[in-house]
Order: C-alpha cells, then sequence, then structure tokens
C-alpha cells in the first residue's frame, strides 16, 4: 500500500532542492530541508537556513506567497537524519555523481519508515544504477523524479521508474504530480537525459552548428527561434544565458559520454561554449554570456571575435508572410521558403524531427509523451511530431530523402498523420491509438469540433461543457474586450438562466484577459465620440450586473494575466476559481483611467464583506485599502496573494493545476447549483462621502508634494478619490450600487477626454509599458 504524502524531506539545498520545497510548501505540504555541516561550521544548519532566506529574494519568485516558507524545516545530514522517518516522501537533490548519490541513499535506507517514497531528481543520471545494494523496501519505493527548473514556473515533471518500481508507486506519483504538486507529468525511460533534455540539448548544439555554418550571429538565430517558430522570447541563446553555459555543458556531456557515433559528434560541445566558461562568461548569473547590458543596449557576442557587438536581426520574407499567418500555413512558410530564414528553419527543424522519431520507444513509450514533455518542459507550443504534421508528414519526408537524411522505418511506414482524429500513431503495434486524456481535462477546442457550440459572435463563444453547464469564452485577439463580448456576456447569462445549471467563464488561451479594448477607447476618444465610450463602459456595467445578480451560479476561473476588465469579469461572479499562476490587478491608472466596469465598487464591497461580523467597520480604513490597490495599479503574483488583496475572497478556489481549472470551475458551478443556489439579494452601499474623499485626497496630495506623483497621476487620484469615498454625501451615508457605476462611469469618462490619459493609452499600445506624464 502506497502512503499519501502529508510530509516530505529535501536532502540537498541548491537552487533546485530549495525551489522543489518551496513548490511543496506552496501546495500545503511540509517539508525538511537537509544539507551537509560545512567544516567548522558554527551555525550546523547554516546550509539549509541560508537557502529558505534566499527563496524570500529570487526572482521570479519561488514560494506564491512569503508565509509558506514556515513550512519549510532546516536542518542536516548529520543531526537531523531521524527525522527521515516522518517523511512519506524522501527526494534526494545532491551533486550529479553516482557515489554521492549512492552515499545519501544508504543513509536514507537506514532511517526511513517502509512504505515511503524515495526519489531522485537527477537530470540524466543512470536511476537504475542508485538503487543497487539497497533493501528490496527502499527498491519497490524508488523511482526518478525530474523536476525542470524553476519547480514552480515549470510544468513538466519526468518520473523514471526503475525494474523494482512497484506499479502503485508509479501510479500514486503520477495522480500526485498531477492533482498536488500541479504538473504535467510524463513517464521516461531510464536513459541519457531522459526526454526533454536529451531532445532539447540536442536541438540547441544543432542550432549552434547550423549558425555557424550559415555564418548568423545569436542575435540573428534568436530573433526567429522563439515566438515565431511558437517558442518562448528566450529563444536559442537567451535561453543558454538563462540556464547557465555550464550548467548546459553538463548536461550536454553526459549524453556525449554515453552515446555513439553521429549523435556523439553533435552532443561534442563547441570550443566557443567551452572558452565561454573558462572565461566566466556563463550567462545571466554572471553577466554576460552570449548576450551582454551596455546601460539599456543589449550587446551579442561575435563568436569569431569573441568581441561584443550590437545585436543583429535576421530579416527575411517569409519571416514578414509568417507573422500574419497561424498553424500549418506558417510552419510551410517558414520551412519551405528559400530565403536565409527559411533555409535555417528548415535545417535546426529536419534534424531534430528526425532524432525524435528515432528516439521514440527508447527514451518514451509514445509520441504524446515526447511531445508533451517539450511543450512542458521547454514551453514550445507543439512539440516534434505536431510540428511535422503542419508541415505535412509526405511533404517533408520527400524534402529530407532528397537532401539524404536517414528516415526512420516506421515513419516511411505510417499510413497518415501522427494525429489524426483525437488518436496517435503507435509504431509498436503501427496502429492508431486514443490519446490518454485526464478526466479533469476539459479540451475546449476538441468540444467546438464536436460541435457544442451554443452562440458565438466575433468576440465570444459559448459552449456546453456537459453535465448541465456553459461555458463563456472570449475569443477577441488578446480577449480583449469590446461590444461583441459584452453582448455574448448578456446572452450567455440569459441562456444559462433558462437551460443550464450554471455558467463558467474562462479559456484556454494564454491569459485569462487584459482588460477592455484600449484600441477602440483611444480611437473614439480622438474622435470626440464621447457617446459610444459612454455606451460601451454602460454596457459593461450592466454586463457585469447581470452576472452578479444572475439566478445560476457564475463561476469565473481567471488565470495568468487578468488585468483591468478581465478583474472587472471576475469580481461580480457568485465564485471565482483562479490558477495558482494569478497575477490579477485593477491596473487602470497605468493608462490615465480608473476601472470603468464597476471595479472600484465591487473590491470595495468585497473588502467590507471580508470584515468579522458584527465588529464596527472602520470605513475609511476600507476606503484607504481600496484606493491605495487601485491607485498603485497593484497586482497579484500569485492566486494566494489576489486573496490577500481581496481580489477573491477565502471561499473562493484555488486550482494548483492549470490544466484542471476549467473541470475545477465546472465542479463549483454544479455544487452551487445542487446546494440551491439563489441570487444575492439587492443591499446598499455604506461609504465615506465627502470626509472620506478630504482624507484620501490628502494622501494623494502628500505623495505629489513629495514628488512621487506627477500632476496628472493627482488628477486621476482625485477621481478615484471621489469614486471610491462615494462623492458629495455625509460619512456613512448607504447608496445603492448604480449610484457608484453612475459616479465611476463619469469620472472615467471625465478622464478619457484628457490629453495626457490619451498620451499615456497611445504609449500602452505602442510600447506595452506605462507612460509617467
Amino acid at each position: 500500500m502506497v502512503q499519501h504524502i502529508q510530509k516530505a524531506a529535501v536532502i540537498g539545498s541548491g537552487v533546485m532542492g530549495s525551489g522543489i520545497a518551496a513548490h511543496l510548501a506552496n501546495v500545503g505540504i511540509p517539508s525538511i530541508l537537509l544539507d551537509v555541516v560545512p567544516e567548522n561550521a558554527e551555525n550546523r544548519n547554516v546550509l539549509s537556513e541560508s537557502a529558505i532566506q534566499k527563496l524570500f529574494k529570487q526572482k521570479p519568485a519561488p514560494l506564491v506567497s512569503k508565509q509558506n516558507a514556515a513550512l519549510i524545516t532546516a536542518g542536516n545530514l548529520e543531526d537531523d537524519l531521524k527525522q527521515l522517518a516522518e517523511a512519506d516522501w524522501i527526494i534526494e537533490v545532491v551533486l550529479e555523481n553516482l557515489d554521492v548519490k549512492k552515499t545519501v541513499f544508504e543513509a536514507v535506507d537506514s532511517y526511513r519508515k517502509p512504505g515511503s517514497i524515495i526519489s531522485s531528481n537527477t537530470s540524466g543520471i543512470s536511476v537504475e544504477a542508485m538503487k543497487e545494494g539497497r533493501s528490496d523496501d527502499f527498491k519497490k519505493h524508488f523511482l526518478g523524479t525530474h523536476f525542470f527548473n524553476p519547480p514552480r514556473y515549470l510544468k513538466l515533471l519526468e518520473l523514471i521508474p526503475t525494474s523494482h518500481t512497484l506499479p502503485e508507486v508509479v501510479d500514486y506519483m503520477k495522480m500526485f504530480g498531477e492533482d498536488v504538486l500541479g504538473k504535467g507529468v510524463v513517464l521516461a525511460k531510464d536513459t541519457p537525459n531522459f526526454i526533454a533534455n536529451r531532445i532539447g540539448t540536442y536541438g540547441l548544439l544543432n542550432t549552434m552548428h547550423i549558425m555557424n555554418e550559415m555564418k548568423l550571429s545569436p542575435g540573428e538565430v534568436d530573433s526567429i527561434t522563439g515566438p515565431l517558430i511558437g517558442r518562448p522570447k528566450s529563444a536559442t541563446f537567451r535561453t543558454l544565458d538563462v540556464v547557465g553555459l555550464d550548467t548546459f555543458i553538463h548536461v550536454a556531456k553526459n549524453v556525449y559520454d554515453q552515446v555513439g557515433g553521429e549523435e556523439k559528434a553533435v552532443f561534442d560541445v563547441p570550443d566557443v561554449l567551452l572558452q565561454m566558461r573558462d572565461n566566466g562568461w556563463i550567462g545571466a548569473k554572471a553577466g554576460q554570456g552570449f548576450f551582454k547590458k551596455d546601460g539599456q543596449t543589449i550587446l551579442e557576442l561575435d563568436p569569431n571575435s569573441m568581441d561584443y557587438i550590437e545585436r543583429k536581426k535576421m530579416k527575411a520574407d517569409s519571416i514578414k508572410v509568417a507573422k500574419q499567418q497561424k498553424g500549418s500555413a506558417k510552419w510551410k512558410t517558414l520551412a519551405y521558403a528559400n530565403d536565409e530564414a527559411g533555409q535555417f528553419i528548415w535545417k535546426i527543424l529536419a534534424p531534430m524531427l528526425l532524432y525524435s522519431a528515432g528516439l521514440t520507444g527508447k527514451i518514451a513509450d509514445n509520441i504524446v509523451s515526447i511531445d508533451r514533455a517539450m511543450k512542458w518542459g521547454f514551453g514550445w507550443n507543439e512539440g516534434p511530431f505536431e510540428i511535422w504534421d503542419h508541415l505535412g508528414v509526405r511533404e517533408a519526408l520527400q524534402k529530407m530523402e532528397s537532401e539524404g537524411r536517414v528516415i526512420p522505418g516506421w515513419v516511411k511506414d505510417m499510413p497518415g498523420h501522427f494525429y489524426q482524429d483525437g488518436h496517435y500513431y503507435d509504431p509498436a503495434t503501427k496502429s492508431y491509438k486514443p490519446i490518454d486524456q485526464q478526466a479533469k481535462v476539459i479540451d475546449l477546442k476538441q468540444l467546438k469540433k464536436e460541435g457544442k457550440v451554443i452562440k458565438q459572435n466575433s468576440g465570444a463563444n459559448l459552449i456546453d461543457i456537459g453535465d448541465g453547464v456553459a461555458l463563456l469564452e472570449f475569443t477577441s485577439p488578446n480577449n480583449a474586450i469590446g461590444m461583441d463580448i459584452i453582448h455574448m456576456i448578456n446572452d450567455a447569462v440569459e441562456e444559462v438562466e433558462k437551460k443550464y445549471k450554471g455558467l463558467v467563464i474562462g479559456n484556454q488561451g494564454k491569459n485569462f484577459c487584459v482588460g477592455a479594448n484600449l484600441a477602440m477607447i483611444l480611437m473614439a476618444a480622438g474622435d470626440e465620440d464621447i457617446w459610444e465610450i459612454d455606451m460601451v463602459v454602460k454596457g459593461f456595467q450592466q454586463a457585469m450586473m447581470k452576472i452578479k445578480y444572475s439566478t445560476k451560479p457564475v463561476v469565473a476561473a481567471p488565470f495568468a494575466m487578468v488585468l483591468g476588465g478581465g478583474t472587472e469579469v471576475c469580481l461580480p461572479a457568485a465564485h471565482i476559481q483562479a490558477s495558482m499562476e494569478t497575477y490579477m490587478g485593477l491596473v487602470e491608472t497605468g493608462v490615465g483611467l480608473i476601472p470603468g466596469g464597476g471595479g472600484n465598487k465591487e473590491l470595495y464591497i468585497r473588502h467590507l464583506e471580508q470584515m468579522p461580523t458584527g465588529v464596527t467597520v472602520d470605513l475609511q480604513a476600507v476606503a484607504n485599502n481600496v484606493f491605495e490597490t487601485i491607485a498603485m495599479a497593484k497586482v497579484s503574483t500569485s492566486a494566494l496573494e489576489a486573496r490577500d488583496n481581496n481580489y477573491l475572497y477565502r471561499a473562493d478556489g484555488i486550482s494548483i493545476n492549470s490544466d484542471h481549472l476549467l473541470y475545477d470551475a465546472k465542479q463549483t458551478a454544479i455544487c452551487l447549483y445542487e446546494k440551491g443556489y439563489t441570487a444575492p439579494i439587492r443591499k446598499k452601499v455604506p461609504v465615506t462621502g465627502e470626509t472620506g474623499y478630504a482624507m484620501l485626497l490628502l494622501g494623494a496630495q502628500s505623495m505629489h508634494a513629495s514628488g512621487f506623483i506627477s500632476d496628472h497621476d493627482l488628477t486621476i487620484a482625485k477621481k478615484l478619490a471621489w469614486v471610491i469615498a462615494g462623492g458629495n454625501v455625509p460619512f456613512g451615508s448607504e447608496v445603492d450600487e448604480q449610484y457608484l457605476l453612475d459616479l465611476e462611469r463619469e469620472a472615467f469618462l471625465q478622464l478619457v477626454t484628457m490629453p495626457k490619459t490619451q498620451q499615456r493609452m497611445q504609449h500602452m499600445l505602442v510600447k506595452g509599458k506605462p507612460l509617467r506624464n
């Protein structure tokens, strides 16, 4: 019987070990963090204690809330080994040295309790070799658990069982990884660097070889190997700088030492990398690598002269065309173009596709695992076999064969695409098998293919997600809120009230919603069409009130960036089910405005409702808090912080696994309905009025006098203070919600006509960052 993991022990307090302990704390699991005792150390826990302290300073932050650090206890490997008996999971994260790891496991085997799970976070050392000499119970409960750094943010968790690992241990750790740790779990075979690092390292080294062959620069390569081809902004060489050249060289050498033939030649680290390492130019942590910042200018390394020069970008017709395309059309434009960009993309792509195909069955059981590993571990939008399908399998094969490339026989024999109608091709059985989907994953693309769309317009879809629940999906560019989405919100609530148990507002885009359609507002403001802006703002406010007072439960499912209008959509919902990684805030002051869709009112009400029953509420303190949150455009760094900022109620839910978010939201909607949900009763809202406005204004004027805010910031602050205070009424007056909405809309319209606000809006649209004017 596998023991439920309630307490853990992490051995090794380096960046990775402390990061894993932090992520365990993020999901509520306490752990003891153990490391060696340095020679002559007065504080025997100095390494683990300093590692915990560093968690508060690291960026990106390993902890979703600083309070979670209390769940990590510092210890050492001499005095605290007996505490291993209390751990349900012991994870080793020490040096990548087999002898060191075996020594650690010998000690672990002496102190652990029977049935506890033991794992190694090795990035490439044989897991099978680590278990030699251990007890039978140890071997049955031992496996590799390879996290990717940083553990909080990177989704992939590779599980590597040994020949002795019990199947129920593997099944439990897969479930635990997905449901508790929030990971995308892939089963890997015990081969060098497992799945993602094997293919990713091959791809990076091959890219370097092609760059040298075509006499390109790191900047030119990065300009086309990032978002253009569905990869992170860090692309190729910026990724190497972030990872660290010392780490990368170690990972590459691990494969080099264990393979032969042409593969070995690819993993032979280029001399330029070794020279950079010897110079100490190992990347971001050293202040320079392939790129170096000189003031505000970013320079790139010239690998030939080893001097830093002005960064270059590649320009080609295929790049211009591809930027306007998606899916297969985009991939074919890039890979089959005859210009410099097309030739480069093909030369890095073809070997990677063939390499992945050649490793199928060796590093993983199927192509799905390989594709998922590359997406979850390296942040690719599509895995190798999904890309190959976009290129056209036969078309790509013909080009590869014409170039004399060696093609795995199973690919030649495959009758169609790698993926067809929810199935993947399995070379072992020469047949198509259904893709294994988690029960807690709702695939909106698949539901739309199945004809589950109830209603749709240019900006949104209403989809039947089963069990009597509908989902409102935003589909406009960047999910920006315009009249199309506002209309669909109204239609969705009306449809759900008639025919469904509840409504979920969510999507599976890059971000939940980054606010209103700023370009449309700016265009109307420039044309002095205030009537149109007034109509849009009034319509948005009314739609938010419709969400709030729906007779059926509305559950918002925010994730990633939830800004401005995106937050305003969530606040009036009956329940919010947020992803752990939710960055939520009312940020309108950054573009010279204040929230216009009811956000000021709803955040103020949420603060009031969080107050304990029977306690006299300090209205001024509430108003001050709300004013500061909105005026400073505070954005949460996690769902837990969103809860601290009162964007979420204590009763609102948090989903650790973002893939489970819509499922969790759906279950909440069903639960609310079955408990007899009724719309909230409309209540009047107590406000601070004139007295409160004066107090808020005093604080803003003090900041202005000290030079912390500009003249226009003060103008915005005055409008915001007026709205939050409730205008020209006595302190403690109770006003209705429509009165507050009217104040809010009036202030919004006054600000939007101001030239300095329009300058801020223009700057945000062009530069993507706020303007201080």
